[in-house]
């Protein structure tokens, strides 16, 4: 694929700067780009690499110094750059249709142009939008409903009557709608309390490899549109999580717990269970949330506390054995007056 420079300024809402009819067929960093290919700067500290860069042409923020390169201007150059790797490199593959090797159960409904894979299995009563794409050792029970657009990686499970969005993308060894975790002590040991709800991903959700989510255990298990959930995360029953939440790797949300729209969680953060946490608020890494946090704020540590708060805490603990030191020479001291006091 070639475009020229104008082209790409156009997918992009961009402004050229020099010549637009330069074709451009690929895309590179500052450092490995060659003639022919378009690179971006997003990072300010890298500005000086628009000089040497051997690319035919430079995204650009407003206002950059562009070293005499063709130019094209945008508000956001990294969202220009995913915008620009899709364009030349992300092409959905030609449906296949049911492949031999792939099971199907009873009365399975499909959309127009979907692909089974051999070795994936769709159970009784699924309903499958258009261009949905299911690869091999997929498993979908009973009852799951699947919207258009949707990509289910290698060994996913969506267990019974879970309901998934359109243009949603689960990767390998995902599981939605295990069981909560949910048991009721019955004197000796452990009664299991069935989980009857199920999870809904909403649209345009992407859950990253081996991530569970359970299903609810009466109602449901709620992933809002547009959320992105990293690998190895682990979401309990009931969870509601909002819009275009950030979850990063090795998080733990504990059951009932609720997330509003835009809700940032740093890695290996643990969110205790029924509590909530407001909008457009983040936490940051390996942080313990243990009870409500508001909306807009910044949170870290364990306890969770204000971000700044945290900061100052951490710059105290360096110094904590020289103040050890410290206290225990002025605590000395004390005694010695307080002995000299009680002579007199």
């Amino acid at each position: 694929m070639e475009k020229s420079l104008k082209e790409l300024a156009d997918h992009l809402d961009g402004t050229v700067i020099g010549d637009e009819n330069v074709l451009i067929h690929g895309i590179a960093s500052l450092d490995d780009a060659r003639e022919g290919q378009i690179t971006f700067l997003a990072n300010p500290k890298y500005a000086a690499k628009v000089a040497t860069t051997r690319a035919a042409a430079v995204v650009l923020p407003p206002g950059a110094e562009r070293h005499g390169r063709n130019v094209i201007e945008v508000k956001n150059p990294y969202l220009a750059f995913a915008k620009l790797l899709t364009l030349f490199y992300v092409h959905r593959p030609k449906a296949r249709g049911v492949m031999a090797g792939a099971l199907l159960g009873e009365n399975v409904v499909m959309g127009e142009e979907v692909t089974i894979c051999p070795g994936a299995y769709v159970a009784d009563g699924v309903k499958l939008g258009s261009r949905v794409i299911i690869h091999p050792g997929a498993v979908l029970y009973e009852g799951v409903e699947v919207g258009d657009d949707v990509t289910i990686h290698a060994n996913v499970t969506v267990r019974e009557r879970c309901r998934i969005g359109s243009r949603v993308i689960i990767h390998c060894g995902a599981v939605i709608g295990s069981d909560g975790f949910g048991y009721a002590p019955d004197g000796k040991g452990w009664y299991k309390i069935p989980q009857i709800g199920i999870v809904v991903l909403e649209d345009d959700v992407e859950i990253g490899a081996n991530t569970a989510i359970d299903r609810a255990a009466l109602e449901v298990t709620l992933i809002g549109r547009g959320t992105k959930i990293d690998n190895l995360v682990q979401i309990a029953h009931n969870c509601q999580i909002g819009e275009n939440c950030m979850i990063v790797s090795q998080v733990g949300i504990s059951g009932s717990a609720k997330l509003g729209e835009h809700v940032t969680l740093g890695g290996q953060v643990g969110i205790a269970g029924h509590l909530e946490i407001g909008a457009f608020t983040m936490v940051g890494a390996k942080s313990g949330v243990p009870g409500n946090l508001p909306a807009n704020g910044i949170f870290s540590g364990i306890p969770t506390m204000p971000h700044r708060e945290w900061l100052r805490s951490m710059g105290t603990i360096p110094k904590l054995p020289e103040m050890r030191k410290s206290l225990g020479a002025l605590e000395k001291r004390l005694r010695e007056l307080e002995e000299k006091l009680a002579e007199r």
